[in-house]
């Protein structure tokens, strides 16, 4: 057990909160047990007596925000099958928040705001923060193949970023639950001591588009001898109402090692 880092994540974790409250939004406190649990292809969800343990509170929080809650967060424990390593966890804690009529560039200054009141918690000093795109990083040709382009991405990207890095606009074969504007997705991700501490949307709008992604990711998901998730219906029709809006998720525990120097996410969780 390492109690420096379980010192520094209760730090980290009022901050979050403080600086949330101050800001206007308001904390939820979302199912854990759900019925749809993601809609990427590549998470693996763990069943759970008659549903799945959620892979973030995406879903229910939108449902409260299309039910007419401007400004919403959980900080929550989430659940993905086939993930371990020093950077990754089954468990793992997600802040996760959503505010109306905004876009996905509405985020950065909320996040930055958050990390350098976490880091003022700890002690820790932030660099500025910089800001690039996919296909800067790539050097203006990005990779048609996920394979290259994920290889790419670990072995050549990822490391680079040590500092504050936003990097914004995705392929739109990554749009996940991203707007598209023209062929690139509106999605934010957030880098820092080369790990990724945030991932965030301008959120779509627009069910039926929603709903043909679900379809696509499930035939993916069969194509590769897995079973798909379920179509989250509670969703889908929350995005029917849902208003101009954004949405990010922030990594709890990587934030607290990135502020600390910690390099094993068991480091700053307190152990099974």
């Amino acid at each position: 057990m390492n109690v420096a880092g379980l010192r520094a994540r209760a730090h980290v974790v009022r901050a979050l909160h403080e600086g949330l409250w101050a800001e206007g939004f308001l904390e939820l406190h979302p199912p854990v047990l759900v019925d749809g649990p993601a809609l990427e292809e590549n998470l693996e969800a763990l069943r759970a007596h008659d549903g799945f343990l959620h892979t973030s509170p995406e879903f229910s929080l939108k449902r409260a925000l299309a039910g007419g809650l401007p400004r919403i967060y959980a900080i929550t424990p989430c659940f993905r099958g086939e993930e371990q390593g020093p950077h990754h966890a089954t468990e793992f804690t997600l802040l996760e928040l959503y505010l109306q009529n905004a876009n996905y560039l509405d985020l950065i200054t909320i996040v930055e705001a958050l990390v350098i009141r976490a880091a003022v918690a700890v002690g820790a000093s932030v660099p500025a923060f910089t800001r690039t795109t996919v296909g800067a990083l790539f050097g203006g040709e990005i990779p048609e193949e996920d394979d290259e382009f994920y290889r790419r991405w670990i072995d050549e990207i990822e490391p680079r970023l040590l500092t504050p890095t936003w990097v914004l606009d995705f392929p739109q074969r990554h749009a996940a639950l991203a707007e598209l504007r023209g062929g690139v997705a509106e999605r934010v991700e957030l880098y820092l001591s080369g790990l990724e501490l945030a991932n965030g949307f301008s959120e779509l709008g627009d069910a039926e588009e929603l709903r043909q992604r679900f379809m696509y990711s499930a035939e993916v998901r069969r194509s590769r001898g897995r079973d798909p998730h379920p179509t989250d219906e509670g969703v889908l029709q929350a995005t029917a109402r849902l208003p101009r809006s954004a949405g990010i998720a922030v990594g709890v525990d990587r934030l607290v090692m990135a502020l600390t120097g910690i390099r094993d996410i068991e480091d700053v969780r307190l152990p099974r």
